[in-house]
């Protein structure tokens, strides 16, 4: 009896104890999602206006893209008259990503293909491109809009973008995307790794946040030209492997107005293929810290343990314990709680859903058990945070490459 005692005491210390590493990351979380309803409108797609003819030069960085642009370029050449030019900014490809470039140009000769100088020391590979697609763009465009390969612009993307801009006061816009998925894996595990940008950041479109807690999604990174130049190009982000979010909260520290807004109905997305590919690439850079200082990286690791890591594990060990006869306030207080933060995240799973493209899904119903993948999903953030990446994109880097000359 006296041990029996003794086992539920120790318990119910262990619960006290996540209750009060629990309650404060979900106050955070709450405030953060009840934004949602007062959150910027997802853009729609629009028709251009004859004062902006010209406006706008689009630079997409390319190595080794063949597999992916063709929708890209194809997307791109049905935007109208006010995109002056394409300038698409490849890296050395061996693939055959500068033929594609080639052959859509006499399609359209807005298109044009340069190659960048090698790699400077300290530079990465993504910001470099577009760094040197811009110092090549004509002066005379008042926008530049940074596009990846792997997304598919829909006609009224760039309408849409220069009428929010401009009729808000934006200085920088940012999209995110709708992603489509295809195979099993990444439909288990891609919706769980975007929750953590959600539940540190809250959802694409919040109003009003401070310049270190800026998001952005260089998918599709719509910047003023004259804000460009202000700041030097992409130089304060050039040794970021998330250059986006570098370059806008630097931005932002200036005094720009930056937007992170809702694209999924101008912009797809075909990021990876597959889960291995989705854990080893994009889970990389999740993290962010290299646009954060230690303190919040350490931070949004504590939030995200409380509120995303735990709850499934927690509901279910406090569910059995209850089940077995502990029926005191400290268990049934963390069945309460992590029950609602499971709750929770279900719901937030259809919130999301209309950011999925699964109609080439194979098991698409896999996408609503991604809840389950959450562990994993914060796993992978906190390796992420705590390792520096060695390769990017098909460039190797070396231990010093923030100082030594990167390899191309």
């Amino acid at each position: 009896m006296t041990s029996l005692l003794t086992e539920f005491v120790a318990q119910d210390v262990g619960f006290l104890g996540l209750l009060l590493m629990q309650l404060p990351a979900v106050a955070i979380l709450l405030s953060r999602l009840l934004k949602g309803p007062t959150r910027h409108p997802p853009l729609e797609p629009r028709s251009p206006s004859p004062l902006a003819i010209g406006s706008v030069s689009v630079i997409v960085p390319t190595l080794n893209e063949a597999k992916r642009i063709g929708p890209c370029l194809e997307g791109l050449s049905r935007q109208s008259y006010e995109v002056r030019e394409m300038i698409v900014v490849d890296s050395r490809s061996t693939d055959g990503t500068p033929d594609l470039v080639k052959t859509a140009r006499q399609a359209d000769p807005r298109f044009r293909l340069i190659t960048d100088d090698p790699l400077p020391a300290g530079w990465v590979g993504r910001p470099w491109a577009l760094h040197s697609g811009f110092l090549a763009s004509c002066d005379r465009s008042e926008w530049i809009l940074g596009i990846d390969a792997d997304t598919q612009p829909h006609p009224g993307l760039v309408a849409s973008l220069i009428e929010t801009a401009d009729s808000e006061g934006y200085d920088l816009v940012s999209l995110s995307p709708q992603f489509v998925l295809k195979y099993p894996g990444e439909l288990w595990l891609q919706p769980a790794l975007l929750m953590t940008l959600v539940y540190r950041f809250g959802a694409a479109g919040e109003k009003n946040n401070s310049a270190d807690r800026v998001m952005a999604n260089g998918q599709c990174f719509f910047c003023r030209r004259s804000l460009l130049a202000q700041i030097n190009g992409y130089t304060s982000a050039r040794n970021s492997f998330c250059d986006d979010v570098t370059l806008a909260r630097f931005a932002a520290a200036q005094g720009a107005r930056v937007g992170f807004l809702d694209g999924a109905k101008v912009l797809r997305v075909r990021m990876y293929e597959g889960a291995r590919e989705t854990w080893n690439e994009w889970g990389r850079s999740l993290d962010l810290k290299d646009a954060a200082s230690g303190g919040q990286v350490w931070g949004d690791l504590w939030l995200l343990t409380a509120v995303q890591g735990l709850p499934l594990p927690m509901f279910l060990v406090s569910a059995l314990l209850v089940s077995n006869g502990n029926i005191t306030l400290p268990a049934f207080a963390t069945l309460g709680l992590n029950s609602f933060l499971v709750m929770m995240r279900i719901a937030l799973n259809w919130a999301i859903a209309p950011s999925y493209d699964r109609s080439l899904a194979k098991s698409a119903w896999v996408f609503w058990l991604s809840p389950l993948a959450d562990p994993l999903a914060v796993v992978r953030i906190f390796l992420s945070s705590v390792q520096t990446p060695t390769q990017w994109r098909g460039r190797q880097y070396t231990a010093h490459w923030r100082t030594d000359k990167t390899s191309d």
